[in-house]
């Protein structure tokens, strides 16, 4: 067999699902742990600098960021390693590889790390789909106090006085209600939204929630390739060999 000839069959062969869905999985983890550990940072800065005085009143606050930060940590090697098995096993379930070994013979111990595969991925979809709507819920709150700042930006298109119009990080949850001052309205946030510090954690949140987007994506392609490799090492199979 020539050398052409041997490339175009493992080209044939190649699992194009596994290879899109690993990068995939690679870009969205590098961008939802890089860019949510720093808006996590970011986040931290503001609340100290602008709507707590007291260490006390956002103390479980910091607390909860450092274990998410630790998260996005363990997240990061975990996806990258998972995704690298993941591929091995698409190389190793392609027809290249069948046609090497010259044909869909194969063991119970392979079956059964398909299988296996099959579930732990559908299983990491699952908890995903979690991480993916909490990393909306940050997107949600910067949107709406960046909404507000508009508001206060253009007094014109709101019926509202400037001086009432607030973003309250009590209400979200973020500080305990006797937190102070807790909130800050009028030209005071407007100042605030223009801050590099705001602008950057805001589209630092959006980037992350993109790349937990294009991570559900990759397991939901995962999720599909390896049930394939299943059902061909199941019911394609000619034999079994113990």
């Amino acid at each position: 067999m020539g050398l052409l000839e041997c490339c175009a069959r493992c080209l044939i062969g190649a699992p194009f699902a596994s290879l899109v869905a690993t990068g995939l999985c690679f870009f969205g983890v590098a961008l939802f742990c890089g860019c949510g550990h720093e808006a996590l940072t970011g986040t931290e800065q503001l609340i100290e600098t602008y709507f707590s005085k007291n260490y006390q009143d956002y103390e479980f606050l910091m607390d909860v960021i450092h274990g998410f930060q630790y998260f996005i940590y363990g997240t990061a090697a975990f996806f990258f390693l998972y995704g690298a098995l993941l591929l091995a096993e698409g190389f190793y379930t392609t027809g290249a590889v069948r046609q090497i070994f010259g044909d869909y013979r194969t063991t119970i111990c392979g079956k059964g790390l398909s299988a296996t595969f099959v579930g732990i991925t559908y299983v990491l979809t699952i908890v995903w789909l979690l991480v993916f709507a909490c990393s909306a819920v940050p997107v949600y709150i910067y949107f709406n106090t960046w909404t507000t700042c508009q508001s206060i930006a253009n007094p014109t298109k709101t019926s509202a006085s400037i001086g009432t119009l607030c973003a309250d990080a009590r209400m979200y949850g973020v500080l305990p209600w006797n937190a102070f001052p807790g909130k800050v309205c009028g030209s005071n946030l407007l100042s605030i939204c223009k801050t590099s510090e705001f602008q950057m954690t805001f589209h630092l949140f959006i980037a992350a929630f993109v790349g937990a987007a294009a991570t559900l994506v990759s397991l939901l392609t995962f999720i599909i390739a390896a049930t394939y490799n299943f059902a061909v090492l199941r019911l394609m199979g000619r034999g079994t060999k113990f």
